[in-house]
């Protein structure tokens, strides 16, 4: 394999918020991902005796061009699609705008420059700097079901005392504190808005 034509592997690791990128030098090792579609999962035991164990998942990829890989598109070649809004591989800028953007398919190929894949299974050996150590989130959850399911808090608690705050230090300054605004939160204020507004559709329709 050439030097400008080696393919990385991007491992990313959820359960620690880390991830490794490595370089596939070996054709043997590289044909393990050849002919697989995205979700599919691969033993990792090709990429040596460390990684025995461990169980790849196939997340994604981009070509040599940077294009992207997309799922349900059932070839390893590049196609051109008509993409809305709620489609991968495109960010709608208006309103009801399409386009029509050239995407790779969801068969991974020898033409990939880089592999995504995610650790579904751990395996026995540590791997330094991606299984051995854990990045903290830095930001708490916004939803209030999710603020809820994370201290289990009943229907009834108030979530607004139990978002998680980022604290901000400034030199020569007090230290202030950053909460984000929770969503789909539902307060009598929110209650009383609906019911007027309820009341004014009654009212118009009448």
């Amino acid at each position: 394999m050439s030097k400008n034509k080696q393919t990385q592997l991007n491992i990313a690791y959820p359960v620690g918020g880390t991830q490794k990128m490595i370089t596939i030098g070996d054709e043997n090792v590289l044909r393990a991902f050849i002919d697989k579609r995205m979700a599919q999962e691969v033993d990792a035991d090709i990429l040596g005796p460390e990684w025995s164990g461990y169980v790849f998942k196939i997340t994604g990829g981009n070509d040599r061009e940077g294009f992207p890989m997309k799922q349900g598109v059932l070839t390893p070649g590049r196609v051109r699609l008509l993409l809305g809004k709620n489609s991968s591989c495109y960010r709608q800028r208006k309103r009801g705008e399409r386009k029509r953007k050239s995407v790779r398919g969801c068969i991974v190929s020898h033409n990939l420059s880089v592999i995504n894949v995610a650790i579904v299974k751990k395996g026995d050996n540590d791997i330094a700097g991606l299984t051995d150590t854990s990045i903290p989130r830095r930001l708490g959850p916004k939803r209030a079901s999710k603020i809820r399911r994370m201290f289990d808090l009943k229907p009834e608690d108030d979530v607004r005392k139990f978002v998680i705050r980022r604290k901000i230090e400034r030199e020569g300054k007090r230290p202030t504190y950053k909460a984000p605004k929770i969503q789909r939160l539902v307060t009598p204020r929110r209650i009383q808005r609906k019911k007027a507004r309820k009341a004014m559709m009654v009212k118009r329709a009448a």
